[in-house]
């Protein structure tokens, strides 16, 4: 059964360029340091669950256009979950803390533009929306851990939509 969050008003959110600083609180921006031969990322790997099993896929993306309007927001209680991106032009990524009962708390979304050629890691429990690329279609390679339990995917709907415009 899909939860509904109580969010009173229709909410406009602000689109802004991603780094790693504004994004800490949810995930990581993963990008290779310039001048580096060799970065390690084990932590997006993370999961505590013994009897998981990694899950690696592609996906591919109908593009999307700024404004966006989101309906419904997602989180992994469980795992980690790495988007790399295989070809985009860039993407939105849309992000909400935890809130009240235990849904995310709509007030304090944050929507961040990631440019071609990074990736993120989102934390285990991070409320957000499904993926969108920007422009064009896009497809991202995707790795999380599941469990086969029903709290591997838990998806809310808005009870009014948020809207997301450019910077």
């Amino acid at each position: 059964m899909r939860r509904i969050v109580p969010n009173v008003l229709a909410l406009t959110v602000r689109s802004v360029p991603i780094d790693a600083a504004s994004f800490a609180s949810f995930g990581d921006v993963v990008a290779q340091p310039p001048g580096s031969p060799r970065q390690e990322w084990a932590k997006a790997l993370a999961h505590p669950a013994p009897n998981a099993s990694m899950s690696f896929s592609t996906l591919n993306i109908a593009p999307a256009r700024l404004p966006a309007t989101l309906n419904v927001m997602e989180r992994h209680v469980h795992s980690f979950q790495t988007f790399i991106p295989l070809d985009a032009s860039g993407y939105l990524v849309c992000v909400a803390p935890g809130g009240a009962d235990d849904l995310p708390a709509i007030e304090q979304m944050r929507a961040f533009i990631v440019p071609a050629g990074i990736a993120i890691t989102y934390y285990a429990g991070t409320w957000h929306h499904p993926m969108m690329g920007l422009d064009r279609p896009a497809q991202f390679a995707t790795m999380m851990w599941r469990s086969g339990g029903e709290d591997d995917d838990e998806f809310v709907d808005l009870s009014h939509p948020v809207h997301v415009r450019g910077s």
